[in-house]
Formats: C-alpha cells, structure tokens, sequence
C-alpha cells in the first residue's frame, strides 16, 4: 500500500493540519541541544548484509548510546525546555525501559527529580538501569496503557510535570536528529526502514527527511502482533497483542499526534513476524557483532523479509535500541540454530539391550556430528517394556549435515524423530 502523490510534498505542508507537530526548525535546534550531550552514532554500511539482502544497508547504531537506545533523544530536548518550577518539582514517565531510561539518566544530569512508571513484564535489565540512574521506579499494570493511567494519576496528585514517550512534540523533534545525521552523512539514501511503536521515532525522522529530501521513501515496520500503526495508515482493524520479542514497539494504541504525521509522511508500514526478528537479531549479532533488543532487529527483519522491495535500493535503517535480557539473548540464538539445522533434539526407538547407546553414538561420531545431550528414556514412553527412548540434542555444521545424519541412523535400521526437519 502506497501513499498517494498528493502526499509527497514537504513535510511542512503535509502536516500543517496537526498544530502541535515539530517544524524542521523546531528539529535543527534539538540537534544543538544533542551536541555534547548524545552520541552522535555510526551510520555505517554493512557489506555483508547488504549482499545477503540484495541492497546497500546502512545501519544507525543507536544502541551504541549510553542508555543503549534513540529514547535519550526525545527525553532530553523535552528536559532542557523546562522552567526552574518545573525542574524543582519533577517529571513523571511512562515506560516499558527504554524511555524511562532516557528520562531518567538526563533528569539526573540536569539535577530533576525523576519517577518512572512501568509495565509488569518489563524486562529487568530494564528496571534495574532506570532506577541505577537513580529515578524511583514504580511498576504496575499488565499494559502499556495501564501503567499510562497509573501514571497520569500520579502526575496529576504529586504536579509532576509528564513526559510522553512519544506524543509529544518536543520528544519528536528530539528523535527526528536521527533523520538528520543520516542525511548529513549519506545524503542520497533511497529510502529509511523505521520502527514504530508509539510513533515518535518515525514522525521525527520523517519530518527531518522530507524536509531535506521530500522524494526518499519512508517505510515504518511494526511487530505482527502489535500491528496499530499499520491499522490507522491503512483503516484495518487487526488484534494487538501478545508476547513479543520486540517489546519496545508493543504498543496497542499509537499517538494522536505522531498519527497523523505519520499518515502524512510515510509511504507505508511492514509487518514483521516474530521468527523474522529473532533472525534479524541473530544475524545483528553474529554479523555486525552487535547486541540489539527486539525492536532494533525490525528495521532489518523487514528488508530481509521482502528483498524484492529493496532490491537495488540504498536502504538506511535505526538500530534503535540494546537493551536485551542475556537470558531471552540466548534462547533467541539457540532457536536460530535450530533453524539452521545446526543443533537438533532427535528422538530414537531402541530394543533396551546392552550396546544400543554405543551404537548410536558410534554412527554420530563416524557422521562427525556432535552429541551436546542424551537423555535415555526406559519408562515414560508407548514403546513396548523391552524398549527404550532416546533423546538426543546433537550439533551439525547445517541443514545438510544433519539429514545425512538422520539418514545414517535410518540406514542403521533405527527409527529417528526430528521435529525440526
């Protein structure tokens, strides 16, 4: 789905109808205010992706930011703005970690009191680091939107002053500096792959671009299950919800304002399954030897998910965070594996006789696989009482290797299970 030409003008004119949206102006002096402040992040090419994805991919390493995420950006142009009473009595956030990290860390800086609400499920990394920015963190609600209201609430009793992870126009022109770093630095990108929870990201971004190139095309990604944006761009009415890897753009309700900037400015939004992010963030790390949370693998599950869009094309696009659980980092790339076909659980039907272990291990070893686990099974099975289950995890260099293994342990007249072939 394409947006129409009529909308291919400037930004300024295109979102003239939605009063409280950032200028290119209003973005330019946030960069001032980024200087010293934020990193100014590599924007670098990525030569092997871009050969696996069949054009020229340009990176944005936000997650190399002191927080690890693009969210100081926007938490930092909205602080500065405040008046010496606004400072003194505090702000007050809304978020699943990377903005309350971002709040948190600069309200420091500018000696701001600083309270964090959070959702229930937040990964704890993230809970640990706001409040190691010495914020006090409050976490409730099973939603996103939950713990928005509780946090209104508490802005409201206290006189905090709120800052929004995204519907704000001083955020947004905050993370529209992305736009305009990319630009500066390969100023003839053919088109930006953003991610979009909220929207604040891609509406500065947006904004910045097509005031300094209004003919670049601008895709947002969004997570299958949290599909919100797309359904205000394209008057769809799919579900969100449910666990994603990309919890950082989980978001069930998009913003008013960076709605319609959006519905102004972007060419169209992609959905990304969730097997497609964890084989982004597989091969972030593996290739380009960086960490990336769920979010920030979008923008390349998404060129890796339709090449035939990008072909040819010099594509830009945010690794817009890091902030990964080690735990949820290491099943991810297990699971990749799996689908590489290069550690596999085989499930084998043996007579219970001496030798039959040995047996197997033998023909795996002459296959030159690798036996990572066994787990020798004599009483919780169907097969009869003189048989036996054994569930072997085994390593294989890829997809190949392991059939020609199942076939050797077939051929040896073994019956062999592999749920992942």
């Amino acid at each position: 789905m394409a947006r129409a030409a009529s909308k291919r003008s400037s930004t300024e004119s295109a979102v003239a109808s939605v009063p409280a949206a950032p200028t290119i102006g209003d973005i330019e002096r946030a960069a001032e205010v980024m200087v010293g402040n934020v990193i100014k992040t590599p924007f670098l090419k990525s030569r092997t992706l871009s050969q696996i994805c069949g054009c020229e991919i340009w990176l944005k390493f936000e997650n190399q930011q002191f927080t690890a995420s693009f969210k100081e950006r926007g938490a930092l142009n909205h602080l500065v703005s405040l008046n010496a009473t606004q400072r003194l009595r505090g702000v007050i956030a809304m978020s699943a970690g990377n903005h309350a990290q971002g709040v948190a860390y600069h309200a420091a800086g500018l000696d701001i009191p600083a309270t964090i609400v959070m959702p229930e499920g937040t990964p704890q990394v993230k809970i640990d680091n706001t409040r190691a920015f010495g914020a006090e963190v409050i976490v409730t609600g099973p939603t996103l939107e939950d713990a928005f209201a509780a946090a209104r609430k508490i802005c409201d009793e206290k006189g905090l002053t709120f800052v929004h992870p995204y519907d704000d126009p001083l955020v947004i022109a905050g993370q529209g500096t992305l736009g305009l770093e990319m630009l500066d630095h390969v100023p003839d990108l053919d088109c930006l792959v953003v991610p979009i929870g909220g929207g604040g990201l891609i509406s500065g971004i947006s904004i910045a671009s097509r005031a300094r190139r209004p003919d670049i095309e601008i895709f947002g990604v969004q997570a299958q299950l949290y599909p919100s944006m797309y359904n205000v761009l394209t008057g769809s009415d799919l579900p969100a919800g449910g666990n994603s890897l990309a919890e950082g753009i989980a978001v069930k309700a998009p913003g008013r304002l960076t709605s319609e900037i959006v519905k102004a400015s972007v060419d169209d939004i992609l959905l990304v399954t969730e097997i497609a992010l964890e084989r982004a963030l597989s091969q972030l790390i593996t290739i380009e030897k960086t960490v990336v949370e769920g979010a920030g693998a979008a923008g390349l599950a998404a060129v890796l998910s339709e090449p035939a869009r990008f072909a040819g094309k010099k594509v830009g696009t945010v690794l817009c965070g890091g902030n990964l659980d080690t735990r949820l980092l290491a099943g991810v790339l297990t699971r990749d594996l799996a689908r590489q076909g290069r550690i596999s659980q085989l499930v084998i039907e043996l007579q219970d006789r001496p030798g039959q272990l040995a047996r197997v291990a033998n023909i795996v070893g002459c296959m030159e696989a690798n036996i990572v686990e066994v787990l020798h099974q004599r009483v919780f099975s169907n097969l009869p009482a003189k048989g036996a289950v054994l569930e072997l995890t085994i390593e294989t260099r890829d997809r190949r290797h392991l059939l020609a293994t199942i076939e050797a342990l077939r051929e040896d007249g073994l019956t062999v299970h592999c749920d992942t072939v």
